[in-house]
């Protein structure tokens, strides 16, 4: 049965990045059979711009309607005079939370030819395999109420609220045990229940659902010490789970672990395993248009669509393999160029070179 793929551009890199990755996503479907249906709507602020919502409703219906979604980025300086509830990045939440996409998976995955691209000493990082996972529907980013007010003195105030349910963080919790027993079977669940109690709840939850999972090794650490541990000794860690905003700030961190956070892939499931799959970076708007972004966490955000959503483990492992062979031939875009001599490419260069070796398997 055929596939469809909705196809998301968005803003700033995105529609540069994404056209890299439908470079392999037509590879595949031409030379390994694979049987897909690629369309394509507006998001973010080039939805904005020609419709006036950042998520028109024919692009929900096209995301509701396609087996998977694979998004570039959003938002960007053009946009950021809007009121906050028109802006590009309520597209993308609202796509999360329209379409239920609760488990986000950001695997944390230095390559061995980019030890030296890495801030952190060779010895600190090689090796490096992390699968954080992160609550994405709920949290501060969802909470009501929230808004600006003024108060009585004139003066204003800000509002955003931290809440959790029960049912939120267990099924979030159980995402992450199933994938910590397919890996090392050590889960850490980071939270500030020291301090926060909507993490204290979090806390108690987690280790509630611990029981069902007694091959699993359950730990706990507060926020402010994880990003510590990340840059200390970030492969103490195995699998991590936690809130939403802690998920964002501490994979963006981890990100640079692996050099560049143009690397790092990410996949936003529902509990049927669809799924949206986007690059976690931004649409770093200073350099679209020139042909430099790294597209490669955009193309391993397609082999994470093959693995979860299309359950072709076979074409996954194939992307993620040629994604390798051009990293060992001595391509790198400049934000992964490190120590040594290196062949710079451009954005459309590297996604030539990953499907030229797809096309050679």
């Amino acid at each position: 049965m055929t596939k469809t793929i909705a196809i998301l551009p968005g803003d700033g890199i995105g529609p540069e990045i994404v056209t890299e990755a439908v470079k392999v996503l037509e590879t595949l479907r031409d030379k390994f059979s694979l049987a897909i249906h690629l369309e394509s709507g507006l998001v973010g602020g080039a939805a904005i711009d020609a419709t006036g919502s950042p998520l028109p409703p024919a692009t929900l219906d096209l995301a509701k309607r396609a087996d998977a979604v694979l998004l570039g980025a959003v938002g960007g300086p053009k946009w950021e005079s809007l009121d906050i509830s028109i802006r590009p990045e309520k597209g993308l939440l609202g796509l999360r939370s329209e379409l239920k996409l609760f488990a986000n998976l950001r695997p944390v995955v230095l390559f061995p030819e980019l030890a030296s691209a890495s801030t952190l000493k060779p010895e600190v990082v090689a090796g490096l395999d992390i699968l954080i996972v992160r609550e994405l529907t709920g949290d501060i980013y969802f909470g009501q109420p929230r808004g600006i007010r003024t108060l009585e003195t004139g003066e204003k105030q800000g509002i955003n609220t931290l809440v959790y349910t029960e049912s939120e963080i267990e099924r979030i919790a159980r995402v992450a045990f199933a994938s910590a027993e397919q890996r090392q079977k050590k889960l850490c669940s980071v939270d500030k229940a020291n301090v926060l109690e909507a993490t204290e709840l979090w806390r108690q939850v987690v280790t509630r659902v611990s029981r069902d999972y007694p091959t699993v090794q359950l730990t706990h650490m507060y926020v402010d010490n994880a990003a510590m541990q990340l840059v200390r000794a970030p492969k103490q860690f195995d699998v991590i789970v936690t809130t939403n905003m802690f998920g964002d700030i501490l994979s963006d961190l981890a990100s640079q672990l692996t050099g560049s956070i143009g690397m790092l892939p990410s996949a936003s499931l529902d509990a049927n395993n669809k799924g949206m799959y986007e690059p976690i970076h931004g649409s770093a708007p200073d350099i679209a248009g020139q042909n430099l972004a790294n597209p490669l966490a955009t193309i391993l955000s397609v082999a994470m669509l093959l693995r979860y959503s299309l359950n072709r483990v076979d074409l996954a492992t194939a992307i993620e393999r040629a994604v390798r062979q051009v990293l060992q031939a001595g391509l790198r875009t400049r934000d992964i160029l490190g120590d040594g001599q290196y062949t710079v490419v451009t954005t459309r260069e590297m996604g030539d070179a990953v499907v030229a070796q797809l096309r050679a398997q």
